[in-house]
């Protein structure tokens, strides 16, 4: 399998899939049922994320591994510092190693359901820019790291200048891509991509996109993300919250829009966040395969 720095050398846009580990035998056989489902649109890569307080490990290593052997996809393992000693992530990267595994998505993490703050480990990491230091330092090479961006701003960062330096501080310690969280502003993005051009980032960055499936449920991410929702979309999304088929069209609508502009802005990736669901992902790509095909191909 390849590294993820290798692909974006050779090919932008990329596209790419994010799932989570499910946490029981029918949420497996959904999230299965979705892999093969988005098969056939090729996806550059997958990741699997970690849950809280790395609650996930055993079943994100699991999925990375079983995606990668079976359904022979470059898959991105979710590595945080949340509950792990420098000991313990080593053991981890060393497996991932042992497995094939090139590519890790090294963040901080968030703290356990029952902490209101993150809190190191003894012996542990503080920073994403910690982790990502170790991992070269331990590894060198031998794995393509990505790093998470927040064009809005990451909610504990007074500033949004202040977030990208030490944004910075991670690119220099050895990320090789950055993945941006949901957003659903472009012009927000754009802004934030000059922002990091000017402070000296040069990393290929990639737009988080997560199509909207419930009212409910983006406004629990937006809220937690503190992404801002564009007045016309928002009121489309309240009028028609409790039918389901009216705001799935106007989730896909406004995604496609959003996504034919980032393509034509020369975005270097577009990573989906699915939520394990694979039909709006699956409708969105259909259409810009359709618009964009030379560009996708």
């Amino acid at each position: 399998m390849e590294k993820i720095i290798n692909i974006l050398k050779r090919k932008k846009p990329t596209f790419s899939f994010e799932f989570f580990p499910p946490k029981s035998t029918e949420g497996e056989s959904k999230l299965e049922e979705s892999i093969l489902e988005l098969l056939p649109l090729k996806p550059d890569f997958v990741s699997v994320t970690y849950g809280a307080g790395g609650s996930t490990r055993t079943k994100t290593d699991e999925w990375v591994r079983k995606i990668q052997n079976q359904h022979h996809l470059t898959s991105m393992a979710h590595l945080t510092c949340v509950g792990s000693t420098k000991e313990h992530i080593k053991y981890i990267l060393e497996e991932h190693k042992s497995h094939n595994i090139k590519n890790i998505m090294a963040l901080r993490g968030d703290p356990p359901k029952d902490k209101e703050f993150f809190v190191p480990e003894k012996d542990g990491f503080r920073y994403a820019s910690e982790l990502i230091s170790f991992i070269r330092n331990q590894f060198s090479n031998d794995f393509s790291v990505g790093a998470a961006c927040y064009p809005e701003k990451h909610p504990e960062a007074k500033t949004l200048e202040e977030d990208i330096e030490h944004l910075k501080i991670k690119v220099e310690s050895g990320a090789d891509f950055l993945i941006t969280q949901l957003f659903l502003d472009n012009d927000k993005f754009f802004y934030f991509r000059d922002l990091l051009v000017k402070k000296g980032i040069e990393v290929p960055v990639i737009a988080g996109i997560m199509p909207i499936t419930a009212y409910k449920q983006i406004e629990r991410f937006t809220q937690m993300t503190q992404c801002y929702i564009p007045e016309d979309l928002r009121n489309k999304m309240y009028r028609y919250q409790y039918d389901e088929k009216d705001l799935l069209k106007i989730s896909l609508e406004y995604s496609i829009k959003q996504c034919e502009d980032l393509l034509r802005n020369q975005v270097d990736g577009i990573h989906f966040y699915t939520l394990n669901q694979s039909n709006a992902t699956f409708l969105i790509l259909s259409e810009l395969f359709k618009i964009f095909p030379i560009t996708i191909l």
